[in-house]
């Protein structure tokens, strides 16, 4: 019996809205967009008018207000799918809008938030440095105050959607003396004088979803595109990748559900020394674990988005689902390329793009390490 989560009737509509959309539209195109590592335009305009890019934005600024058990729902059925596509969707409506959400005065979400539910501006998150990943203790990047604006210098890489993104949301230091303390959010346009955009990396996998440097050199950034006030941008960006890991572990438990499906297909129909490959135990047993992996991942997500949902920070729960989600679907996936032998390997069967995706859910927006540090810490902390 599959493990849900009781979601409202409205968000259960959506879900299948949206699975639909995925059959007809993105899967048929999920070849096409590994092959030239871009989202056609039209795909684009597609997910805008389903109301995609609005997910997790109020209704009063014209996007659905899901909260966080219902967005994540929605990274199940987009863990099923193209994971470049997903990972444009996922990170507009999860890191790239919640500081804005959260911390962004009254004038900062009427003219922002409207223009990013519609999908007319992509928006982006921008933390990782090059010496700065999981040490934001390291940033470079500052923000100098001057009048009536601020003063952004520094570099930052690795940055999804930052390609097709119009709106940024960028940390930087306003206080050297503070630390941690001292680093603060701004928004940032991609017009603004002195920002600049790199050239899209080549990666292992997520093809599709851009992934950038950005450089600032004397960036002219409005002083009321501070959001909250300084010093508020690390605490923001920790509660930002609290809830998005969350949802990573969503998707995780959905692209589970995928290989399992598939890998139970192949083993009904594959035929080798005289039998179907579900009757070879050895397989069985691969198959079980496969499916426990999945559960055990789902259940350890579905604790966390309680834990946020009844008004804690959630911060070991969601370490927990996201390491435990990611490094299980290392070993489901595998497991499906083994299963397929021989064409789990080819790129016809679609099993090797999943095989290279889901390596990047164990490094980003916290690598596995990271997540057991800030599992320990918690641990040691409440004892």
């Amino acid at each position: 019996m599959a493990i849900r989560m009781e979601l409202t009737p409205e968000v259960r509509r959506l879900c299948e809205e949206i699975r639909r959309f995925i059959r007809k539209e993105v899967d048929l195109r999920s070849r096409w967009i590994e092959e030239h590592d871009a989202i056609p335009d039209d795909l684009l305009q597609k997910a805008r008018e389903l109301g995609l890019f609005g997910l997790t934005i109020p209704e009063q600024y014209g996007g659905i207000g899901l909260d966080l058990a219902g967005k994540c729902a929605i990274e199940e059925e987009m863990g099923r799918t193209n994971y470049g596509f997903a990972t444009v969707i996922g990170n507009h409506t999860g890191i790239a809008t919640t500081g804005i959400v959260a911390l962004g005065s009254e004038a900062l979400k009427r003219k922002y938030l409207p223009l990013m539910a519609t999908g007319e501006w992509i928006a982006c998150f921008a933390l990782t440095e090059p010496l700065a990943g999981s040490d934001p203790a390291a940033m470079r990047t500052t923000a100098t105050r001057k009048g009536d604006h601020y003063l952004l210098n520094g570099e930052k890489i690795f940055i999804t959607n930052g390609g097709l993104a119009r709106v940024f949301t960028v940390m930087a230091i306003t206080d050297q003396a503070k630390g941690i303390k001292g680093i603060s959010a701004f928004v940032v346009e991609r017009d603004f004088p002195g920002f600049r955009i790199g050239r899209s990396e080549l990666k292992m996998g997520m093809h599709g979803a851009t992934t950038v440097p950005l450089s600032f050199t004397d960036c002219e950034v409005p002083a009321e595109n501070l959001l909250g006030s300084e010093g508020m941008g690390y605490v923001q960006a920790m509660k930002t990748l609290t809830m998005g890991r969350v949802t990573i572990a969503a998707r995780c438990c959905g692209m589970m559900d995928l290989l399992i499906e598939r890998s139970c297909d192949y083993m009904k129909t594959r035929v080798q020394g005289g039998k179907k490959l579900a009757e070879h135990q050895g397989l069985q047993w691969m198959l079980a674990d496969m499916a426990v992996a999945r559960d055990a991942s789902r259940l350890l997500t579905y604790k966390a988005i309680d834990a946020i949902l009844g008004g804690a920070r959630g911060t070991l729960e969601a370490s927990a689902a996201k390491l435990y989600a990611t490094e299980s679907l290392a070993k489901v996936v595998d497991c499906a390329v083994q299963i397929h032998g021989g064409m789990g390997y080819m790129r016809e069967a679609g099993i090797e793009a999943m095989y290279r995706d889901a390596r990047i859910t164990r490094i980003y927006e916290g690598s596995s390490e990271i997540q057991r540090n800030i599992i320990a810490a918690q641990l040691l902390k409440n004892d």
